[in-house]
């Protein structure tokens, strides 16, 4: 199965980035929060600081994201709160930076020394990087696609694919699949007109190696 085009010029991917996903956990003291606030060390609360010194690892001009997207923690109002956690979405475009914001997340401490900070998980899709391989791959597809009367552009994206997995060992040109829109929505759909020549030039480069 082909992963499609990269919209909106349906370019082949020669660069997606790696995937990290990871899961945050703080635990802390409860205690009434009305009665003996004191008495409490807030799981939440640490969370929140923990979520700060996370967005700060992120840069956008690297490419490198850490977004969290799903948290929890807490019982009731009146609680302060036991338990905290946060699951992270991490990109990276090299395995340099993966490796890096690796040990920088589990170097994560509580600032609260009552509390304790537990991260798990890891990278589970490494970087496809733009190697030369795939450089090469990519202009032989474009001097073929020539051939059949269209351009054809490269693209690096966010999103993963097998390719990832691929591309630490062999040359991996990516997105030679289906012209679309609406990729993984309601409305997801193919350009029946690019059907034929993204066929042909996909059969010319399975040929030409």
């Amino acid at each position: 199965m082909l992963e499609p085009a990269q919209a909106p010029n349906w370019a082949y991917k020669t660069q997606r980035k790696g995937i990290g996903n990871y899961r945050v956990a703080v635990s802390g003291v409860s205690a009434h929060a009305g009665v003996d606030p004191e008495k409490g060390h807030s799981a939440t609360l640490e969370l929140a600081r923990q979520l700060l010194k996370i967005a700060e690892l992120s840069n956008l001009k690297r490419g490198i994201t850490l977004n969290a997207g799903v948290i929890g923690g807490g019982t009731k109002s009146n609680v302060i709160a036991a338990e905290a956690w946060a699951e992270i979405d991490l990109r990276i475009p090299t395995v340099r930076d993966g490796e890096r914001i690796d040990r920088k997340l589990r170097a994560l401490k509580a600032v609260d020394k009552a509390c304790a900070v537990t991260v798990t998980g890891g990278i589970n899709r490494p970087p496809m990087e733009r190697s030369a391989g795939t450089v090469r791959l990519y202009r032989q597809a474009k001097k073929l696609a020539a051939g059949l009367g269209f351009s054809l552009d490269e693209a690096a994206t966010g999103g993963g694919s097998d390719g990832n997995f691929t591309a630490p060992f062999a040359p991996t040109l990516d997105g030679m699949g289906a012209v679309g829109i609406g990729a993984h929505a309601v409305h997801e759909q193919i350009e029946i007109a690019h059907i034929a020549p993204r066929t042909e030039l996909l059969a010319r480069m399975v040929a030409s190696c």
